[in-house]
C-alpha cells in the first residue's frame, strides 16, 4: 500500500520575466521547489495527519518524487488578480472515512471568495459521499452548517494565495498546495 501517512498546506507567489521562472519562484516561495511535484486527485486518506507547513518542509529531500493537489494560476496582465485555493473537507470519523481536498484557480476573486469557493467544494463531495441531504442551490454558509451540524464532517477550511498580476507586465504566478507526506 502506497498510502500518504501526513499532509501540510503551502502557498506561494512568483514574479519574474518568463513564465515558467515566475513558477519556480512560487514554488521557491512555498518551500517545495526541490522536490519532483507528482500531481494527485482530491482524496485526503483516513488517518493522514494534517502538520506544520515548518514539519512538513523539514521531511522533504531534494529530488524527491511528492505528491500533491495543487491549485495554480498565474497572468503577465498587470494589475490583473488571480488566486489559486485548496479546500479540505474533513470527516468525524477519520479513521475510517476518507476526506476530500479540492483546487480552484481564478482570475478576477479575492482571496476569501476563492478559498470559500474551494472549502465549498471539498465539503460538498464529502457530504456526498457521506449521504448528507442537502440542498445544492443553498448558499455555502446555509449549507455549511447542515454539513457540520450532521455530526459526519469535523473540520472544513481553506489555503489560498492571491496577488496582482506584475505593473510592469512580468509573469505573476500563484500557487496553493496539500503536500502529502510517505512514510
Amino acid at each position: 500500500m502506497f498510502i500518504p501517512t501526513k499532509v501540510f498546506f503551502t502557498k506561494g507567489v512568483g514574479v519574474h520575466k518568463d513564465y515558467l521562472g515566475s513558477f519556480e519562484v512560487a514554488l521557491r516561495n512555498a518551500g517545495i521547489e526541490k522536490c519532483n511535484l507528482v500531481a494527485v486527485s482530491s482524496i485526503l486518506p483516513p488517518n493522514c495527519k494534517i502538520i506544520s507547513r515548518e514539519e512538513g518542509e523539514k521531511q522533504l529531500k531534494a529530488g524527491q518524487i511528492t505528491y500533491t493537489v495543487m491549485a495554480r494560476m498565474a497572468t503577465n496582465e498587470p494589475n490583473r488578480l488571480i488566486s489559486a485555493a485548496i479546500g479540505l473537507g474533513v470527516p468525524k470519523d477519520r479513521e475510517n472515512h476518507y476526506g476530500y481536498l479540492s483546487e480552484h484557480h481564478s482570475t478576477g476573486e479575492k482571496a476569501d471568495k476563492a478559498g470559500e469557493y474551494a472549502e465549498d467544494l471539498a465539503a460538498t463531495m464529502l457530504a456526498t459521499t457521506l449521504g448528507i441531504e442537502f440542498d445544492p442551490s443553498k448558499a455555502w454558509e446555509e449549507r455549511e452548517q447542515i454539513y457540520k451540524t450532521s455530526g459526519h464532517i469535523f473540520k472544513t477550511s481553506n489555503f489560498v494565495q492571491s496577488a496582482e498580476g506584475n505593473k510592469d507586465g512580468l509573469w505573476t504566478s500563484v500557487l496553493a498546495a496539500a503536500v502529502f507526506i510517505m512514510e
